[in-house]
């Protein structure tokens, strides 16, 4: 290299200069904004699959489970993040889709790096079943470095994250939610204003209640209609026609039946999401004894091993002979 070529710039170093000239504003020549991701799982990968098909320029990953970050990251041209900084830095919109309130926490409070760092302009999306304290913690926080969160909790499945057809629950500021509508359209069927930051999660929680207690509802349906000696198939067709039908008949009664519980939802998950509506209830003063007794039952298959078959890995623990073990592979 001759003494007259400039020095390659490092990422942080090229971060670090665009956001110095455009803090916060789409700086890509389709006018959209840059695109950042933390947390790739199945959901936020193809959520981040999808907007690089609506032509969005995603530009930062960052996952805990670096070969998933590096893997996605390849696929769609995006810079991997060592750092949540560094996502920051290169992304004007990000999405984060975390397991649970301590990684939350972890990413927007962590003392050291955090998404924060730098922020001043910034459009936090965020899409995990949380707590609805979690929620208002970070979003006070970021307004204190003048940055925007959106709470946009979903309820749809995988194959919805990757075609844009989501069902999103919003809690934002009127103003936050529609300045940010248009992305929020873009990977979504429907939206659904729900208030201010919080109240998204709140009805999150009831609707991730009801339907965990429907869930369990039917596999004990169904293990005691085996129990009885009835055929399977008709007790469904029975359910589909009379108060007993819901839409988890429809989505868990043949994984149920077959043993087939590849995971959509797990039931960790479910046991996380039924204590965030207990813990709601509590503070209300509240009895909710079924959303206690299911709460329970996903907290067991945890404690069995169990814990990320999909819900309807409930089933395992009422259908006659089965004693809370998943199926064997043939």
């Amino acid at each position: 290299m001759s003494e007259n070529t400039p020095a390659k710039k490092t990422v942080a170093e090229k971060a670090s200069a665009t956001k110095e000239a455009s803090p916060g504003k789409p700086s890509t020549p389709t006018g959209k904004p840059r695109i950042g991701f933390v947390g790739v799982g199945r959901m936020g990968a193809n959520m981040a699959r999808h907007l690089k098909d609506l032509n969005y320029s995603i530009t930062a990953i960052y996952d805990v489970h670096a070969p998933s970050a590096t893997a996605v990251a390849g696929e769609l041209g995006a810079t991997v993040c060592s750092t949540l900084g560094e996502v920051t830095a290169l992304a004007d919109v990000i999405f984060t889709v975390v397991s649970n309130d301590a990684a939350m926490k972890q990413i927007f409070l962590g003392k050291k790096d955090s998404l924060l760092n730098g922020a001043a302009g910034r459009v936090f999306i965020n899409c995990a079943t949380l707590t609805p304290a979690i929620q208002q913690s970070v979003e006070a926080a970021a307004k204190k470095v003048k940055a925007t969160c959106i709470e946009a909790c979903m309820a749809s499945s995988i194959s919805h994250a990757r075609t844009g057809k989501l069902y999103l629950m919003i809690g934002a500021d009127e103003k936050v939610f529609t300045a940010n509508k248009k992305i929020l359209e873009d990977i979504s069927v429907n939206l659904r204003h729900i208030g201010k930051i919080g109240k998204a999660a709140e009805v999150k929680a009831l609707v991730n209640m009801v339907m965990n207690i429907n869930t369990a509802g039917l596999a004990e349906g169904l293990g005691l209609a085996k129990a009885l000696g009835h055929d399977l198939k008709m007790v469904c067709e029975v359910f589909s026609q009379t108060g007993a039908n819901s839409r988890v008949l429809e989505t868990d009664a043949e994984d149920m039946i077959n043993r087939e519980h590849d995971c959509w939802f797990s039931a960790e998950h479910a046991a996380k999401d039924s204590g965030i509506a207990g813990g709601l209830a509590k503070k209300k003063h509240l009895s909710l004894p079924l959303n206690k007794a299911t709460q329970k039952q996903y907290a067991k298959m945890v404690k069995l091993g169990i814990g990320q078959l999909d819900k309807s890995g409930i089933a395992e623990m009422t259908f006659p002979g089965r004693k809370g073990s998943p199926k064997k592979k043939k």
